[in-house]
């Protein structure tokens, strides 16, 4: 009887432990999914689906290691001024403040965290069934579609109310349509075979099809965790997409926005090591009916020809850390910025082989690229980032491949523009101080800066109009509008107020191709 009872008080006593471990394992696993959640909801979009980086640093259990977690929650708790991270006091309780702290600086780097086809038909969404029952010409008054303008509004915080794409009548200088998007929109193109239908990405990787006569959007489809790839092919019908996270690039019908096919972005980098990819810039061209798109990581350009099987050309050893590009000579030449080699490599996308690797000063970044003819010699421009002393804008003989000069600036530099019929050059400088309020102006024939512009906020990403006339300039974070100048005068015309605007789309860009190119010039 005794033996029973201790036996019985045995099982109870193993029964309750097992019960407590098993609800503790439990709660550590809701509360883990939770912070999981509150990651995804509100800092993935920045800095990275998989805790490695994008817009942001990184936020793992290797880059935070041997963080201060006082200084980190206080950083959450206030947030960062002049970024896209709001103060989370108030937002978020202290206690999930402090969870939040624990699980970025004990969680690695996530390994490609999938999104498959599969996922991407689930998150496609229709919000105007019938699209031939939309009106067959724009519901505003506007001389050509050319005239519009995207901008990118990131909204205060990067998601939510503000986030959006804004289009602008360039000549009247006037908002003509807001499109909300669930995150910051990054990147706005347009469709060069018909005028009606733009793209829009945002952050976190969903893409709208916009409908500009009517200023709404009509699908949209997640293509990935994050990533700001994107290009429409020449005739209108394919989209292709990349991502940072997971590591694949998608080719999309652009009328349905369904998926094609998915590549996988791996390969062998420069020093020889097989290595996934994030994907880099992805463009298609009036050449060809070809996408490229640059592996970041593996140093290779992919050609992607649009025909039975999407079969694809692989230019290998291009160079390390592969992002941005522009064309050229009618988008037969490929321009790429490599930002470990500083240098820009061209490429020939007709006979899909490396033209010459040139000279691009520190870390550079073309962005949308920017090409000017002077004097019968067709010039490219490139900023660079300048994470070095020696901070310049190089310029390059398009025709013979050649440096012709490197340019000294205030400060590192991200976007150039430039426009035949407008006498300068622009360049943002982005160096955090009170420099970033500044754009400096190029002069085209004497190769040198002429007019610094104090545009207020943090001044990025200029663009000028379809005609030429103006020049539109982000004043985000700080600024919350798009400030417009007459291209030769320099005198403000306009300010357009928005929350924190950044990438300017002229939809001029699909018949000029590079910017500062007419039509004609596009030799």
């Amino acid at each position: 009887m005794i033996i029973k009872t201790t036996l019985k008080k045995s099982i109870l006593a193993a029964s309750i432990t097992l019960l407590f471990s098993s609800a503790n394992a439990f709660a550590k696993s809701d509360d883990k999914h939770k912070m999981h959640k509150l990651y995804q909801d509100n800092c993935a979009s920045c800095h990275g689906a998989d805790h490695g980086g994008y817009l942001a640093p990184a936020l793992n259990s290797d880059t935070l290691k041997g963080r201060s977690p006082t200084a980190l929650r206080s950083l959450i708790m206030t947030g960062s001024f002049e970024t896209l991270m709001p103060p989370f006091y108030g937002r978020l309780s202290d206690s999930d403040i402090r969870d939040m702290v624990k699980h970025i600086q004990s969680t690695p780097k996530l390994d490609k965290p999938p999104w498959t086809i599969k996922d991407m038909k689930a998150s496609l969404k229709v919000y105007v069934k019938d699209e031939s029952k939309l009106p067959n010409k724009p519901t505003f008054k506007i001389d050509s579609m050319d005239d519009i303008i995207g901008v990118a509004a990131r909204g205060k915080y990067g998601r939510g109310q503000g986030s959006e794409a804004v289009f602008i009548n360039s000549k009247t200088q006037s908002i003509i349509g807001k499109v909300p998007t669930v995150t910051a929109a990054h990147i706005i193109d347009f469709d060069p075979a018909n005028e009606r239908w733009a793209y829009v990405k945002t952050d976190t990787a969903e893409i709208y099809k916009v409908d500009l006569y009517t200023m709404q959007a009509v699908r949209s489809i997640k293509t990935g965790w994050n990533g700001p790839g994107m290009g429409v092919s020449r005739d209108g019908k394919y989209i292709m997409a990349g991502s940072f996270v997971p590591h694949n690039a998608v080719i999309l019908d652009a009328e349905t926005l369904e998926p094609l096919k998915i590549f996988e972005l791996e390969g062998i980098d420069p020093d020889g090591k097989k290595v996934s990819s994030d994907s880099g810039m992805i463009i298609g061209t009036p050449y060809a009916d070809i996408f490229a798109i640059a592996l970041e990581n593996a140093g290779q350009v992919w050609v992607v020809d649009l025909k039975d099987g999407f079969p694809v050309t692989k230019i290998k050893n291009v160079g390390r850390h592969l992002h941005d590009a522009f064309l050229t000579h009618k988008g037969k030449k490929l321009m790429v910025a490599s930002y470990d080699d500083s240098i820009v490599t061209a490429i020939d996308l007709e006979k899909r082989e490396i033209i010459k690797k040139l000279k691009a000063g520190c870390v550079p970044h073309v962005g949308g690229g920017a090409a000017v003819k002077v004097d019968g010699r067709t010039l490219g421009f490139g900023t660079n980032f300048g994470t070095c002393e020696k901070t310049v804008v190089s310029v390059w003989d398009l025709d013979k491949m050649e440096l012709v000069k490197q340019i000294p600036v205030s400060g590192g530099t991200e976007s150039p523009a430039a426009h035949a019929n407008a006498p300068y050059v622009a360049v943002d400088i982005i160096t955090k101080d009170r420099r970033a309020r500044t754009v400096q102006l190029i002069d085209k024939k004497s190769l040198q800066v002429v007019k610094t512009l104090d545009v207020g906020g943090h001044a990025y990403f200029p663009e000028y109009s379809a005609d030429g006339k103006f020049l539109y300039i982000s004043a985000g974070y700080a600024g919350d509008e798009v400030i417009v100048y007459d291209s030769k005068s320099l005198k403000k015309t306009a300010n357009i107020q928005m929350e924190s605007p950044a990438g300017i789309f002229s939809r001029g860009r699909v018949k000029y191709m590079t910017r500062g190119l007419s039509p004609d010039e596009m030799e």
